[in-house]
Parts: C-alpha cells; structure tokens; sequence
C-alpha cells in the first residue's frame, strides 16, 4: 500500500510526522520497498507452496514445538488445506479445537506409519482408556501424590496464607463490642438472639 492510504486507512498522520513514519519503518513487521515506495505486512512465516510449508513445519517442530494453524494460514491462505493433504499423507500431526474439530497446531510426524520405522495407529480401546482418565482437583491431587511418596512442584504447592490476626507488642486495647446480625427471626421468643452464646462459655 501507498503511505498515503495506510495513513487515511489508519486515521493516522503516517504521512506528516516524520518521528511517527521512522518508528513504523523501522517496525519488524514492516516492509518498504524503497523502488515503488509501498509498503507491506512481513509475516511471520515465508512460504507459497506445500513443500515449503513441510520444511518450516519440520524446522519449528525440531526446535521443541508446533505451529499454530492460524499463523501459517496468515502466511498463505491455502496452507489448511495443505496440512490436511500432509496428515492423510503421514507427514505431519494435527490438534485440533473439541468443540468443532477445526485445526489448532501442526506438528511434523519424526517417525512415519510404515512397517519398517513403526508409527501405526493406536487402537481405539487404548484411545478411550486414554480420554476416560480425569485428572483430580487440587487437593486430592496433592493427597494421591503424598500416597505415591511424591509431592506437588513449586508452582504447583498451595502457599500457606499469612496470618492475619498478628498480635502487636505493647498496649492492648479491649475487644470491640459489634452488633449481632440477627438473621433466624424464626426462634425469636425462645432465645435470645443478640447474645454471644460462644463468648458466654468460654
């Protein structure tokens, strides 16, 4: 786009402010062609084809994870379709949202579905077995643990709260007389509700 229709597409003075058009060219995000004086969105990831799609796909996933889908479709519009192409073709791993099954994050498949390198399809009995398991709340998780002789990770503990009634050295002043809510209007005649029965017999 011209620096002109960004600036009335973005009501922004792009055009004229001089401080403001340096910060935007110098944005990594940001692409200017200074021949045709255009300027365009880099994305994030640099491919038109399916093949190039699998390498970075291999590349991401070498580094330790996937790729969102959303991101690649940013990249090329036609790379869902070509996801689903390369998991039917064994090429690649695919997660994908419960609630409609649209694609989440790919994965390259290391270890392909043949009979020599292994890779074939879990059974479905292992497969129900896996999605029946439920993961416990936390403190039946923090029991089941102790039982096994393990314990929690750090960020997974409960911190102890602090005390909040601190006592303060020095002068102590006498306890605040506070006004009974008297709530079970029901048993009124029968006992006396504004009394402190707790106090009362200590």
């Amino acid at each position: 786009m011209r620096l002109q229709d960004i600036a009335i597409v973005t009501n922004t003075p792009l055009d004229t402010d001089m401080v403001l058009l340096e910060k935007f060219k110098a944005h990594d995000r940001i692409l200017w062609d200074p021949k045709t004086d255009l300027y365009s969105y880099r994305h994030e990831f640099n491919f038109r084809n399916k093949a190039a799609l699998l390498t970075e796909i291999q590349r991401q996933t070498r580094k330790g994870g996937g790729i969102p889908v959303r991101a690649l479709k940013e990249s090329w519009k036609e790379a869902p379709q070509a996801i689903e192409e390369l998991e039917k073709e064994g090429e690649v791993l695919v997660t994908r949202t419960v609630k409609d099954g649209q694609l989440r994050m790919v994965f390259w498949n290391e270890i392909k579905p043949d009979e020599e390198s292994g890779g074939k399809p879990v059974e479905k009995e292992f497969l129900d077995l896996w999605h029946q398991l439920r993961v416990p709340n936390d403190v039946d998780l923090l029991k089941a643990l102790a039982s096994e002789g393990l314990q929690a990770t750090a960020a997974e503990a409960l911190v102890p709260k602090a005390p909040t009634n601190t006592k303060k050295k020095g002068k102590r002043s006498a306890p605040r007389q506070r006004q009974a809510r008297i709530t079970n209007t029901h048993l009124k005649g029968e006992i006396d509700l504004s009394r402190d029965y707790h106090a009362a017999g200590k």
